[in-house]
């Protein structure tokens, strides 16, 4: 399974409102037959769109700590902290991911799970040095002690970076790294899926560019997705099914800065597409995941 978590992503009707009904992302329109769209939801074999719900039955609009949390967990992260928790985790989230990290259920049953994000070095003392705080997807691999991607995995096309071209990443990182295409991207993360059980990748452009910061469009941040989608498509083996899904909306109404209260898309490519037919929650992504790659022996 590769799958891939794209922050800030609602699936909602096709609208001039709409960045994913508007924007230039051919590889989706060519699996779907159009935009990402709520319109475009099918069930056929290989291929499943359909939206999920983030709200997680606690008032407010969803947020990024508590929806990471569950997604990542299986536990409802703002039914545990009574609201909708932004950011990063907190101790309570962080105490819930480091018990029901979907990568320590994956390593417990004898699998590889592998995060493909690359790290700097400077960033990972930080962390150790307690001035930075771990993100929930950090929070996910570390729980299960699964090696982190550095630069020299990069360097290599083993490794991808959270801008998918690495220009953002060399920039704020404060490291030099050659750009490349969304496309190439794509292309290194299908290599990495077919060598593991799992492959999680993350990409928080599509919240940045929802919340209108750092200059970064819906419509560049979306390309970026597109075209690293392509990639993978490309070159994924027939085996790995690939799941695209988000934690909370944001970047398809383009009227507000703020989240939105609708559905995440699930969308998930490849041999193992319907079984996730029946899912109706963010919640229930960890859990299908675990039942599917690492079921349980009766005894």
């Amino acid at each position: 399974m590769l799958f891939i978590f794209v922050d800030g992503v609602g699936l909602a009707p096709t609208s001039q409102n709409n960045p994913l009904a508007t924007a230039e992302m051919p590889a989706l329109r060519r699996l779907l037959g159009g935009p990402l769209t709520s319109e475009m939801e099918t069930a056929r074999p290989g291929l499943l769109l359909k939206g999920i719900d983030a709200r997680l039955g606690v008032d407010g609009l969803p947020q990024s700590a508590s929806g990471q949390t569950a997604l990542l967990t299986g536990v409802n992260g703002a039914e545990v902290m009574g609201r909708h928790m932004t950011a990063l985790p907190g101790p309570t989230l962080r105490a819930v991911i480091e018990k029901e990290s979907l990568f320590l259920k994956l390593t417990k049953r004898g699998l590889s799970p592998t995060f493909a994000n690359a790290y700097n070095h400077g960033y990972l003392e930080k962390l150790a040095a307690g001035t930075a705080r771990a993100s929930a997807t950090t929070l996910t691999v570390s729980a299960a002690d699964v090696r982190l991607r550095l630069l020299d995995d990069l360097d290599r096309g083993a490794a991808v970076t959270w801008d998918i071209e690495r220009d953002l990443f060399a920039e704020r990182a404060g490291v030099a790294v050659p750009p490349i295409g969304a496309a190439e991207a794509g292309a290194h993360l299908a290599a990495i899926a077919r060598r593991h059980d799992l492959t999680l990748f993350e990409t928080f452009l599509t919240d940045v560019a929802g919340h209108r910061r750092w200059g970064m469009t819906a419509e560049e941040a979306l390309r970026r997705v597109d075209g690293l989608l392509a990639g993978v498509l490309d070159g994924r083996s027939d085996e790995v099914t690939v799941l695209l899904t988000s934690d909370h909306g944001n970047v398809e109404e383009a009227s507000s800065r703020a989240h939105t209260s609708n559905p995440v898309p699930l969308l998930v490519i490849g041999p193992l597409a319907g079984a996730f037919a029946d899912l109706e929650s963010i919640l229930e992504v960890t859990p299908r995941l675990v039942e599917l790659l690492a079921p349980e022996v009766p005894t």
